[in-house]
C-alpha cells in the first residue's frame, strides 16, 4: 500500500523515516524516562579521531591556518586596564573547500552515506551547511538535495540565504527553496522517504564527530604556537553542534582547563518561525533564536536524539549585538586583511570584549571564520534591513533593538558581552525534560543523566525538580 502523504500521516512516520535515513537505531540507547546512552550513541560513528582526520584529508577538509590577530590584540590592549588584554588568535575555517567549518561536519556524513550504499544525501538548512554538504557530495560523487527555508509569504528572501542557495547549486545540488513555517520538515521527510537518500543532518553523531577535529587542532596548534593551551575558546552558538564538537575535540587534545565560551547574536523578541519576524533579523545563524531553544531542549532536532548537546560543554554563554558583529567584520578586514562572514565574527566580537577581562599572557582563540560573498557581506545585509524598515545608525550598541534598530559602535571600547545565566538555561532544560517524560517515573539514572547533560550536579537537578514540582514519581 502506498503511504499517505498528508502532513499528519507523514509526521506519524517520522521516526521510521529517520531510522532508515541515518541507519541508527536510536531506541537501543534509551535507558530511562529521560536518560539515554549518549557516549554509546556517539560510538555509532565507528571511526577514531585519527581516522576522521584521514577521511577529511581525502577531500581537503581541515588543517586550516591558526592566525594570530596581532593588530586587533594591540587595539584591545590600548582600551584595557594595565596588564590586561589577552592574545587573540583565530582558526581560519574559510580555508575549507566550501568556506566554513561546516565542511568538517558534512565530511563524515557524506563519507558514511557513500560507504553504506545510499544513493545520495539530503540536508535541511538555510546556511553554510548546505553548501558544505553539496561540496562534499560533489567530491565523493554522491547526489545531493538541499532543502532551504528561504522566503517569507511575500516572496522576499534574505540576501545571505539566497547567496547560500546559489552556492549549493554551484556545487551541483538540487535545491528546494520554501517559505518559512512547518512545511520545511514535512518536505524534508517526504524527500527522504521518496528518494531513500541519507539524512546528512546537522545533529547526528557523524556530524558532531566531524567537528571534533577542529577542537583538537585548536588545542594542539595553540600549544605549539604559544607554548600553552588556550585559556578560552569562543564558539559561535546556534544549534549546538559547534560547541559540542569543538569542546569534545579540545578535551581529546588535553585542554582540561580551557574555558569553552558560547557566543550568540542577541535576537531577543524575534521568533524564528514567524513570517513577519523572519526577514527582520540580519543573521541567519549564530543567534539566540536557535541558541536558546537548542540549549534548553536539544531534542527538537530532525533526529530522535540530538548528538549536539551544548549545555554539557559550555562554561559560559554570552551574547553580542548585531551592530557589534558588523563593526568587528569591518575591523577584521581593515586591521588584519581578512574579509570574512558574520557567523565567525560573532565569536570575534565576544573575544574582543572578553580579552579585556583577561591577563596579557593569556590566550583566547576564536575557533572559526567563514567565507563572505555578495549576499553575506554586511552592506547587503544592512541594505536589506533598511528595506524591511529596520533603522541602521552609529552609536551605543546597547541601544540595539532586534528587528527595529541596528546600532553600530563608533569605537571598539563600546563592544561588550551580555551574560546569559547558565543556571536559568539549566532550569529550563530540566523543565522541558520533565515535560517530555510525560508522567513516567524518574529514576536515579535519569537524574544522573540530567546532571551530565546540564553540566551541573545531582543536587542541583533534585533541587530544581522539587521547585518545579517534578519530584514525585521517582523510581
Amino acid at each position: 500500500m502506498i503511504p499517505g502523504t498528508s502532513y499528519a500521516e507523514v509526521m506519524a512516520r517520522r521516526h521510521d523515516i529517520m531510522k532508515s535515513a541515518v541507519d541508527i537505531d536510536y531506541e537501543k540507547f534509551e535507558t530511562g524516562a529521560i536518560a539515554f546512552d549518549y557516549e554509546g550513541m556517539m560510538d555509532e560513528v565507528g571511526y577514531t579521531l585519527e581516522e576522521i582526520h584521514a577521511i577529511q584529508e581525502e577531500t581537503s577538509v581541515g588543517r586550516t591556518p591558526l592566525v594570530e590577530l596581532r593588530n586587533i590584540t594591540e587595539v584591545v590592549r590600548r582600551i584595557s586596564d594595565p596588564g590586561k588584554g589577552a592574545r587573540i588568535l583565530v582558526k581560519d575555517e574559510s580555508a575549507n573547500p566550501s568556506g566554513s567549518f561546516k565542511d568538517r561536519r558534512a565530511s563524515v556524513s557524506v563519507y558514511c552515506a557513500k560507504n553504506k550504499g545510499y544513493p545520495g544525501v539530503i540536508a535541511a538548512t538555510s546556511g553554510n551547511y548546505g553548501a558544505a554538504v553539496a561540496s562534499q557530495a560533489a567530491k565523493r560523487g554522491v547526489k545531493c538535495i538541499i532543502v532551504q527555508e528561504t522566503y517569507d509569504s511575500k516572496g522576499r528572501g534574505q540576501p545571505e540565504i539566497i547567496e547560500k542557495g546559489r552556492a549549493c547549486e554551484a556545487y551541483g545540488a538540487e535545491v528546494h527553496q520554501l517559505t518559512v513555517g512547518p512545511e520545511l520538515f514535512y518536505v524534508f521527510l517526504r524527500l527522504l522517504e521518496e528518494t531513500g537518500f541519507f539524512n546528512a543532518s546537522l545533529y547526528t553523531p557523524f556530524s558532531i564527530a566531524g567537528i571534533e577535529t577542529l577542537g583538537y587542532e585548536v588545542g594542539t596548534e595553540t600549544l605549539r604556537a604559544t607554548g600553552r593551551y588556550p585559556d578560552a575558546v569562543i564558539v559561535t552558538h546556534a544549534g549546538g553542534g559547534n560547541v559540542t564538537g569543538t569542546a569534545r575535540g579540545l578535551r581529546k587534545a588535553g585542554c582540561r582547563h580551557t574555558q569553552v565560551i558560547a557566543a550568540s547574536v542577541d535576537l531577543a523578541g524575534l521568533h524564528m518561525a514567524s513570517d513577519t519576524d523572519f526577514n527582520r533579523k540580519s543573521f541567519t545563524t549564530g543567534h539566540t533564536g536557535f541558541g536558546i531553544p537548542f540549549a534548553t531542549w536539544p531534542d527538537r532536532a530532525d533526529v530522535p536524539r540530538n548528538a549536539a548537546r551544548p549545555l554539557r560543554y559550555m562554561d559560559r554563554y554570552v551574547t553580542v549585538t548585531q551592530g557589534e558583529v558588523f563593526y568587528v567584520t569591518e575591523m577584521l578586514a581593515k586591521l588584519e586583511g581578512m574579509e570574512r562572514g558574520p557567523a565567525g565574527n560573532t565569536s570575534l566580537a565576544a573575544a574582543i570584549a572578553i580579552a579585556r577581562e583577561m591577563d596579557r599572557d593569556q590566550v583566547v582563540v576564536v575557533q572559526e571564520t567563514e567565507y563572505t560573498g555578495a549576499g553575506k557581506h554586511p552592506y547587503a545585509q544592512l541594505s536589506f534591513a533598511r528595506e524591511m524598515g529596520v533603522e541602521v545608525r552609529r552609536g551605543d550598541p546597547r541601544e540595539n533593538v532586534p528587528g527595529k534598530r541596528i546600532v553600530i559602535p563608533e569605537h571598539p571600547s563600546q563592544i561588550h558581552v551580555k551574560e546569559v545565566p547558565l543556571v536559568d538555561i539549566r532550569r529550563s532544560y530540566i523543565r522541558n525534560a520533565l515535560s517530555h517524560a510525560k508522567g513516567r517515573q524518574i529514576s536515579t539514572e535519569d537524574i544522573r543523566f540530567l546532571a551530565e547533560d546540564t553540566n551541573s550536579t545531582v543536587a542541583f537537578v533534585e533541587e530544581t525538580m522539587r521547585e518545579l514540582g517534578g519530584g514525585e514519581g521517582r523510581a
